[in-house]
């Protein structure tokens, strides 16, 4: 079939190829024929676009179709990670249990800085992502640092009791974020814990005095979203909501966006054959009664799922998981991001570009209070006490 194109080049030669023709003619045809052309090249490549997003398992929803709650039985999870330790690595389990403040163990640890009294987290100190903990059988939990740290390992309780609690000092004013109230926290002392203390053993790491801490009883109230004004909930240590929800397909979207920008704003060349890790399995780190893995996850979710597209919870608002019974967990807002996600799982080393100036291309304008931040995932409140386990079907009860 001959083309657009070659049609156009035929119908000039014709005119041309009229000798008896007025010059003005000649001169309108190949005007009108010049319109044309300039008009039938971007319908071919938007076509050839078009193809190409519809041959791609990863495409991206246009904002324009319909957009249905998918059905039961189509989207499960896929992992839960948890971070006792803000900022350190995760832990992938099988199962958790959850409560209106998030899941069980996640985030009820941080480390400051001792004299300033100020939460630490990877966004200003990188290698923190590359400390790791482990839950014992025996309700401990076990720090490690990288091999060449020069720093050992330690073990602590997980959840201290409140005869050890009334041995340590409570900070009353720890600063998370300066622009919020303060927190409360534990000082981690040595009578239950490593002889050196671990605020010691961490100091050596950060190179400046700092103290582990665990969350006091002073409840912290999170922040209303613009979709949910009158929310009403707390939180631990997380940056602000008790649960973050994204979709395995979502992170992938991203690394197949990234291909199409090497070379562009920062982004190095090693990106063309590279993939951002994601999430990085430690073998080391398991147990057989608790079934877990170390995993450091870029985005730092709490529940991945699996079976909706990429960005599906973008239009969730309602969800339940493992039943129609189990509590619900309402999709308060989409999670803006930061710097955080460039830091390397493997190095502990920030990129300059990858990921952020990807989400930068086509996750802004997504929060209505923040439409220049990129948004990945969605912060969540459950509205009661329930587990969550690998392989539930996830029930979306109501869409945006």
């Amino acid at each position: 079939m001959t083309s657009s194109f070659e049609q156009a080049i035929q119908c000039l030669s014709h005119a041309y190829n009229k000798a008896s023709m007025p010059t003005w003619t000649i001169a309108a045809v190949v005007l009108s024929i010049a319109v044309l052309l300039y008009k039938l090249r971007p319908s071919a490549t938007r076509s050839h676009k078009a193809t190409a997003m519809e041959g791609s398992s990863l495409a991206i929803p246009d904002a324009s179709s319909a957009i249905t709650a998918p059905p039961p039985g189509q989207v499960k999870v896929s992992k839960i990670l948890i971070h006792p330790i803000k900022s350190c690595r995760g832990i992938s389990v099988q199962t958790a249990e959850y409560t209106p403040e998030g899941l069980k163990n996640d985030r009820l640890w941080c480390i400051i800085d001792a004299v300033k009294v100020l939460v630490l987290t990877a966004r200003e100190i990188p290698k923190m992502v590359l400390i790791t903990s482990s839950i014992e059988p025996d309700g401990t939990l076990k720090v490690k640092f990288p091999e060449g740290s020069g720093c050992e390992e330690f073990s602590i309780p997980l959840n201290p009791t409140e005869d050890i609690l009334k041995t340590w000092s409570i900070l009353p004013k720890v600063t998370l974020w300066p622009t919020h109230d303060p927190v409360d926290g534990y000082i981690c002392e040595p009578n239950a814990g490593p002889k050196d203390g671990a605020s010691i053993i961490l100091s050596k790491y950060f190179e400046k005095p700092v103290h582990l801490i665990y969350k006091g009883p002073q409840p912290r109230p999170i922040d209303p979203t613009t979709a949910f004004p009158e929310l009403k909930a707390t939180a631990k240590y997380q940056d602000m909501y008790p649960l973050l929800i994204l979709s395995e397909e979502s992170t992938a979207a991203i690394d197949m966006q990234l291909r199409g920008h090497v070379g562009t704003q920062g982004i190095d060349e090693r990106w063309k054959e590279d993939k951002v890790p994601i999430e990085r399995f430690l073998p080391f780190l398991f147990n057989a009664k608790i079934a877990q893995n170390s995993w450091n996850h870029r985005f730092r979710p709490n529940i991945v799922l699996s079976g909706g597209g990429p960005f599906a919870e973008d239009h969730w608002e309602e969800i339940k998981i493992g039943s129609e019974d189990a509590p619900l967990l309402t999709l308060v807002s989409k999670c803006t991001r930061c710097l955080l996600p460039n830091v390397s799982p493997e190095t502990g080393e920030r990129d300059k570009a990858v990921p952020y100036k990807v989400i930068m291309k086509f996750r802004t304008g997504l929060d209505p209070t923040e439409k220049m931040k990129p948004c990945v995932g969605c912060n969540a409140v459950p509205d009661g006490h329930g587990i969550v386990n690998v392989g539930d079907w996830v029930y979306v009860k109501k869409m945006i």
